[in-house]
């Protein structure tokens, strides 16, 4: 009897790790084919005419408001159990962010709204700038937008709240926001985004999947990397939909925002 009982023990357990290793497998499996699919904005997202116009096209708007309803109302509730992760974590790197991990959410709004103003500024004075300084400020903001993309490779694979779920709701949110930015990065650089810029993001966020799959690190420093890229998404966001010459749709805006909040709120 009691080897009996022993052995369905086992088997037992041997089903939940075949289930565990299932479930990982698949997780991993989607992250890969979420990350291509993500690439593939970058390269050829130039192909879709009907964004580029004037006034704004209202899918563009639409997925600006899907990707901040996903800051808002999925990534800052996570942010609130990374501050205390945060806090709980014993000699962190970064202990200065104790007081708040926002800080961090600022910092990425900051980063990019400072690369935003280069940009704006080199175009406006792009007759007087040398041809070396033209590609310094070209590789400097691709760069830039590298390691951001670098970032949401890596996170297809780490998240705050592992499983096929989050993944699937991390996905949908980026692929709609990486089409408004690579129409901004489009607008830009024109030429020599279509030549260069758009390979080496499409790269990026491979070579991110690729070191998400070798690397692992822990809570705390995946917390600070949310809240970066919160930051971030809110400013690529916001500054895509605010100027004025964009004549955005802002009834497709609020459409995207309460459609996505709503799919977030009952899943």
């Amino acid at each position: 009897m009691f080897q009996e009982n022993r052995g369905m023990g086992v088997q037992r357990l041997f089903a939940i790790a075949d289930t565990s290793v299932l479930n990982v497998s698949l997780t991993t499996l989607l992250a890969l084919i979420f990350a291509i699919l993500l690439a593939l904005v970058h390269l050829f997202g130039g192909q879709m005419r009907f964004l580029d116009v004037i006034p704004r096209s209202q899918w563009l708007s639409f997925a600006g408001g899907a990707s901040v309803a996903y800051v808002f109302v999925h990534l800052l509730p996570e942010l609130n159990q990374g501050q205390r992760t945060i806090e709980q974590t014993e000699g962190f790197a970064i202990a200065f962010l104790e007081s708040h991990v926002y800080l961090v959410a600022l910092l990425g709004l900051t980063v990019f709204y400072g690369l935003e103003h280069l940009v704006k500024v080199y175009r406006q004075n792009q007759h007087k700038l040398s041809g070396i300084l033209s590609q310094g400020i070209f590789w400097l903001h691709i760069g830039s937008f590298s390691l951001y993309n670098l970032l949401i490779g890596y996170l297809l694979i780490h998240r705050e709240e592992p499983g096929v779920e989050s993944l699937l709701f991390f996905f949908i949110a980026m692929v709609l926001h990486f089409f408004v930015n690579d129409y901004g990065l489009r607008e830009h650089h024109q030429d020599a985004y279509h030549r260069i810029g758009r390979w080496v993001l499409a790269g990026a966020i491979l070579c991110g999947w690729a070191i998400g799959q070798a690397t692992e690190i822990s809570e705390a420093a995946l917390a600070v990397l949310f809240a970066f890229l919160g930051g971030g998404i809110i400013l690529n966001v916001i500054k895509e939909e605010l100027p004025e010459e964009r004549q955005s749709r802002f009834w497709a805006f609020a459409l995207g925002a309460t459609a996505y909040a709503g799919l977030l709120i009952l899943g």
